[in-house]
């Protein structure tokens, strides 16, 4: 056995993995405990030992986040899950970040959650604790499961994040040497360096906040499904609908908003050129929310009426068992084909599939058992009624998510029926085409409701109401679609923004009246309003994105280019220095900047009127890393606009591998002589100037310099500098070359003007004359630096991110009034 290894540090795996056992242990026991208070109500003492079960369980899980923590923060690469996610480069932030860039960490991200929401249930679910915390503390247990990383009778348990580097790969195989030099192997930490790093795509600031807040809301599914489950196994079948749905708003809100942060973060992070891509990850994200959403709607309907009981218990269990449903198709490399976001298997495949399994069949169980029991209505719903086209509105929230749920689960169908079927050519067109039939539904639904009373309305005010706000809504949207040209778009899109127009307009009239003292309705109100401004920001912006970098030169790219999937029609090449005409812009490449592992291309925005005069001007830095696993991977920089915004990646460039090469200013370089053209001398005097292709430099001054790089002079040395002014392209760069006499030799110190591609030397003084000889290199034009470029317009795209903070709030609103009824009950 090999023991013994140079410079590792077990300590804080060994702790870690200690809180990992005991927050398994821990959970199941609470579980236990919990389990025996609801079937023995009068024995106190299992409510206690459940209580020190959970208690001990946040302790423990805090634990593990700790140690975790602790070996990424210190670059513990013996470990392995830190060598996988993170390096010694990356800034604190991103550090931050690697701790949920694998799967461990966001394991350890969503039970965190839960043990937060435990200890709130703790607080705050009174008489329902104990069936509540018998289900949560059971989900505790299995997610603890999936960090333990142990075999048991041959088959692996979890993964778990303390596993150490040279048990994860097998380094005698990667590196020879270690197998035939036990002392080389014992001490392998002294040739790993630095750590694999995080992948580039996910470098964000936005990836911070966005994968803490969907765990969140993925953990806050487990509360209304809690309830749910408790309400059955106690008969306490009306009772939980109403404690229950505070919750659901919460879960609602949390995940919806962490689906909006990811789609914030593609915008800004990816070079698709869109915030929605229909990706089979994205789509599972969606997928329990669409649910949700229905199965809270159904709630409120079932308290206020008494109608859909049993809808509203199946969409609410329904929820969360897809919320493990997308774990799985995530987690288990099912999906591994058809999306470049999910996992890779970690050997979790049958664990999920257990999970998703175990679940549903505790939900079936006991609808099925209960089923006779289940409060029904004999009364059907009025059709001019508020809660029957409430129905109506989730069923077709439920259609929706199972289109979703069944294209996204194409690999999962082959997997289990042994078929090839192939996932829609064209998702996008696919995906867009379907769900926007039912975004039309939907749309409408939230609006004409509002119109509606619970039980029944007049259906003559009705009629009056719903057709003049509608007739508005088109009135409105005919010149809204005619100036933003959303006109073009299809049909079908064109309705969703007349729904989403309309249900503008409907919740607004609500809101008033909110205001006139029945503010009891502002909740709904607010958060169907910011649901409206998405659904028009979303369509307009994406339906009307404008390519602006349309390369008309008729310049072809690479290959490799086109095979990447960008268009050379829709990609300009811009030199270095040299401005290009682009749309209403005038684009100039003028410089590089590296802040590693980032490398950031400048680009000048210009915009002038039709007399010339320059009447905007701004600077965008788009960013690209030059990865060995993946190539350029690139990250746009976005200028944002009232009504749109300009983005602008870069596709491809040669500025990188220049900026590698490049040698250090100084003499004894000779080799990054031959980066540039034949030198050329000029004998200049103070005042005179050199001209090259770019510009030109004047010789301003020559005087003593009382230092050169890193030497030290004494009295006896002679160091003359002398100040260049370089002009180029409207700018003005400093140089200072060096000459300078030591012990009877002469050395010379050259300085480079990098943006414009030029060195100067200073390589003699002629007393005689009165002047100096500097010589001047230059690039070749074939070195000068350029990148590809695209840009796009949005126009209209701040709807869609200004209507998430409205529905949030709308939502918050909400959940302020469903606790307020909860306190008067």
């Amino acid at each position: 056995m090999d023991t013994a290894f140079k410079g590792e540090h077990l300590l804080p795996g060994h702790f870690g993995q200690f809180f990992t056992i005991l927050a398994f242990g821990s959970a199941l026991f609470a579980a236990i405990s919990y389990y025996f208070a609801t079937t023995n109500p009068t024995d106190t003492s299992w409510k206690r030992l459940g209580r020190l079960g959970a208690y001990i369980n946040t302790v423990s899980v805090i634990g593990i986040g700790v140690c975790l923590f602790y070996i990424i923060l210190n670059h513990l690469f013996e470990y392995y899950y830190a060598w996988q996610h993170s390096s010694r480069s990356l800034p604190t932030e991103y550090i931050i970040s690697s701790f949920w860039d694998g799967q461990e960490g966001s394991f350890w991200l969503w039970t965190f959650w839960q043990a937060v929401l435990s200890n709130i249930l703790i607080w705050k679910a009174k008489s329902w604790e104990a069936p509540v915390l018998t289900v949560v503390s059971l989900s505790q247990a299995i997610l603890a499961t999936m960090l333990i990383g142990v075999d048991v009778f041959g088959a692996r348990i979890g993964s778990s994040p303390f596993i150490l580097l040279r048990e994860a790969i097998d380094l005698k195989a990667q590196a020879p040497i270690f197998a035939t030099n036990p002392d080389l192997y014992h001490s392998y930490l002294t040739y790993i360096k630095d750590g694999n790093g995080m992948n580039p795509l996910l470098q964000n600031y936005w990836m911070v906040i966005h994968p803490p807040t969907l765990f969140l809301g993925f953990a806050s599914m487990i509360v209304p499904f809690a309830y749910a489950i408790a309400g059955l196994w106690q008969k306490r079948y009306k009772e939980w609908v109403q404690a229950a749905i505070p919750y659901g708003l919460f879960a609602m809100m949390i995940l919806g908003t962490g689906i909006i942060m990811g789609a914030f973060w593609a915008y800004e992070s990816l070079s698709f050129g869109g915030f929605w891509a229909w990706d089979p990850v994205e789509n599972a994200s969606i997928i329990p929310w669409l649910i949700l959403v229905g199965a809270v709607h159904v709630m409120i309907v079932y308290k206020n009426t008494g109608h859909s009981y049993i809808t509203s218990t199946i969409l609410v269990l329904a929820s969360f068992v897809l919320v493990l449903y997308a774990s799985f198709l995530t987690r288990s490399g099912i999906l591994g084909d058809t999306s470049v976001h999910s996992f890779t298997d970690a050997g979790l495949f049958w664990h999920l599939v257990f999970d998703v399994v175990l679940f549903l069949l505790i939900a079936v169980v006991l609808l099925v058992i209960r089923w006779k029991e289940l409060p029904k209505t004999t009364k059907d719903e009025e059709t001019y009624s508020r809660e029957f086209w409430m129905f109506v509105g989730s069923v077709f929230l439920c259609l929706s998510c199972f289109h979703l749920v069944v294209v996204s689960s194409i690999p999962v169908w082959n997997a289990i029926f042994g078929t090839k079927i192939a996932p829609p050519s064209d998702p996008v067109k696919h995906y867009n085409i379907v769900q926007s039939s039912f975004a039309v539904v939907i749309t409408l639904l939230t609006g004409f409701t509002q119109f509606l009373k619970y039980k029944k309305t007049d259906s003559a005010k009705f009629y009056i109401s719903t057709l003049v706000y509608l007739v508005v809504a088109i009135l409105i949207t005919l010149p809204v679609i005619y100036f933003t040209g959303a006109n073009k778009l299809q049909f079908v899109f064109i309705l969703i923004v007349v729904g989403a127009i309309y249900s503008i307009l409907a919740n607004g009239k609500v809101l008033v009246d909110a205001f006139k003292g029945k503010f009891k309705l502002a909740g709904s109100a607010v958060a169907h309003i910011g649901f409206g401004f998405i659904m028009v920001g979303a369509l307009i912006s994406a339906g009307t994105s404008k390519v602006i970098s349309e390369n008309t030169t008729g310049e072809q790219f690479s290959e490799d280019f086109i095979k990447s999937k960008n268009n050379p029609r829709e990609n300009i090449i811009l030199y270095k220095n040299t401005p290009v005409k682009m749309g209403k812009y005038t684009v100039t490449y003028v410089g590089d900047s590296v802040s590693a592992p980032n490398h950031y291309f400048k680009v000048n925005y210009k915009q002038f009127d039709a007399s010339g005069k320059l009447i905007e001007e701004f600077i965008l830095k788009p960013n690209a890393q030059a990865n060995e696993k993946m190539g350029l991977i690139a990250s746009p920089d976005t200028k944002h606009y009232l009504f749109s915004d300009l983005y602008t990646h870069v596709n491809m460039s040669n500025a990188i591998t220049i900026n590698e090469g490049q040698a250090a200013d100084g003499h004894g370089e000779a080799d990054d002589d031959k980066k540039y053209e034949a030198p050329i001398p000029y004998e200049v005097a103070v005042g005179d100037t050199i001209h090259f292709r770019e510009g030109y430099a004047i010789l301003a001054s020559l005087g003593k310099v009382d230092h050169v790089q890193d030497i030290t002079l004494n009295d006896k040395d002679v160091a003359i500098g002398a100040k260049l002014q370089v002009v180029s392209n409207g700018k003005t760069y400093e140089a200072e070359p060096v000459y300078m006499i030591r012990n009877n030799n002469a050395f010379d110190f050259a300085r480079k003007v990098d943006d414009v591609g030029v060195k100067f030397r200073f390589s003699q003084v002629l007393p005689k004359k009165g002047k100096v000889e500097i010589t001047l290199y230059q690039q070749p034009e074939s070195a000068k630096k350029w990148i590809v470029m695209r840009a796009i317009q949005f126009p209209d795209i701040n709807f869609l991110w200004a209507g998430t903070i409205i529905m949030v709030i709308g939502i918050l609103l909400s959940i302020f009034r469903r606790n307020k009824e909860l306190k008067t009950n």
